[in-house]
């Protein structure tokens, strides 16, 4: 009996531990992904499209990742997008709620300024936590040209914020080949 009792008991505190552990890791997993946004809600948009005339529809929930590391936004968005470093480059991309990491997220907000129908403004500002420069090239969806379009980027500089404008409406921008140089 006394050997029974004593192997026994090392079981207990093992299936103990292994609850404990189990239970730890998926507190841990979920309170991680709580923080992620996978997808916008529907959203109904709404900009100036020039002096006289409004933009306006309705988009789907949608993901804010189309492809892997291909981050659509829409103007009035404003996002945090979180990255994994490897080696010299971004190796993951997620949108979160919030910027729980400031030194590996990137904060980007795309906007229009139309107060003055005559002088129609999109702006993007993104701002780089990281100590290399960072470089993505951008394409826009305009309703004057109703396509997606390439546009110019200034890379950002290392731990500074980058101003992009336009003088013109712009729908949304694709954002892709993010580098890290």
């Amino acid at each position: 009996m006394r050997t029974n009792n004593y192997l026994s008991r090392p079981l207990v505190i093992n299936y103990a531990h292994l609850f404990l552990l189990v239970l730890l890791t998926t507190v841990c997993l979920s309170a991680s992904g709580q923080n992620e946004k996978v997808e916008r809600a529907a959203l109904k948009l709404e900009i100036a499209a020039n002096e006289t005339d409004q933009y306006i529809t309705d988009i789907p929930a949608s993901r804010y990742f189309v492809k892997e590391k291909i981050l659509q936004i829409y103007c009035g968005e404003t996002l945090f997008v979180e990255c994994e470093i490897q080696g010299d480059s971004i190796h993951k991309m997620q949108v979160v709620e919030k910027n729980l990491n400031p030194s590996k997220t990137i904060e980007i907000n795309f906007s229009q300024s139309a107060e003055d129908r005559k002088n129609i403004r999109t702006n993007l500002s993104v701002r780089n936590p990281f100590e290399k420069k960072l470089s993505y090239q951008a394409f826009m969806f305009s309703p004057k040209s109703e396509q997606w379009v390439n546009t110019s980027i200034i890379p950002v500089l290392p731990k500074l914020v980058n101003y992009e404008l336009w003088p013109h409406a712009i729908i949304s921008l694709v954002l892709v080949e993010w580098k890290l140089e």
